[in-house]
């Protein structure tokens, strides 16, 4: 029984490698048929490219495009020739007596009508040179520009006046504002402060940062001919600890920007971010 089922064995075996050399033999000869074919073809477009005489015309163009290229040349140029500069020093030679040039006279600038020199505005009134252009304003944009009061709703980087604190040029949101309404330059805006002291862009701010950030209503500062910025009021020395709590000014200060405080101060029963911060300052949680 042994004997049998090596022999079955055997044979089975022999039988697999007998039909795996069948499939490598007849794999090779639809190999050699398949390279005999591409042979073929290749020999039959070439001779019909010669016939056509394609490939004489391939290698004539590319000789006459060599014919047709010209070397390049590169020109020299030619530098005038100019004596060379010696020290005086050195040929023993007294140098020519200095001779101060004289200033040139700046014209000043003129920026009235009537060639006036114009006397210091008011940083809400600022002057602006406006072109017709400028002057357009579209019947959508000036119909929502009283919609809010507080920081305006139309941006105009012409005419708008930019706030200290949030930095946005948009025009004010006051009904009787000639200059946002009407275009008149020569007027304030009634939406942004002005300091009575410094009349510069660091005491401008609009309806909504000085309520939030100051505690003041813009009413009471425009009735107020000598209301002081914050900036102010610190140089003179009237309050130290009531300082201007924009994120450009305690940046200078190398203090972190308290960014959006104003709930943090209501709760806590303060009017606003300034005088919280002013607190923190007289008990020396914050350093100046």
């Amino acid at each position: 029984m042994l004997l049998e089922s090596t022999k079955c064995n055997v044979m089975g075996e022999d039988l697999s490698e007998q039909k795996k050399r069948m499939g490598r033999v007849r794999e090779k000869e639809k190999c050699g048929d398949y390279e005999a074919l591409r042979k073929a073809r290749i020999l039959e477009n070439q001779a019909r490219l010669e016939s056509l005489g394609v490939a004489n015309t391939v290698s004539q163009l590319r000789q006459q495009a060599k014919k047709q290229q010209q070397p390049r040349t590169h020109p020299k140029k030619l530098y005038g020739l100019t004596p060379l500069r010696r020290s005086q020093r050195i040929n023993n030679l007294t140098p020519p007596p200095f001779q101060p040039s004289t200033p040139i006279k700046q014209e000043k600038k003129v920026t009235v009508c009537e060639e006036k020199e114009e006397e210091q505005r008011p940083a809400n009134a600022p002057f602006i040179n406006l072109s017709n252009a400028d002057l357009l304003l579209s019947a959508e944009s000036s119909a929502r520009r009283c919609d809010s009061k507080g920081r305006g709703s139309v941006y105009n980087p012409v005419l708008g006046i930019c706030c200290h604190f949030c930095r946005q040029k948009k025009l004010c949101g006051e009904e009787d504002c000639k200059r946002c309404g009407n275009f008149d330059v020569n007027e304030p805006c009634l939406g942004k402060t002005d300091c009575s002291v410094c009349h510069s862009s660091t005491g401008v701010f609009c309806r909504a940062c000085l309520k939030i950030r100051y505690g003041e209503e813009i009413e009471e500062v425009r009735k107020n001919k000598e209301w002081t910025c914050p900036h102010c009021i610190e140089a003179k020395g009237i309050n130290p600890h009531w300082i201007c709590n924009s994120s450009i000014c305690l940046r200078k200060r190398k203090m972190p920007p308290t960014g959006i405080a104003v709930y943090r101060a209501r709760e806590m029963g303060y009017k606003s971010v300034a005088h919280l911060l002013m607190e923190e300052l007289k008990r020396g949680k914050c350093k100046i």
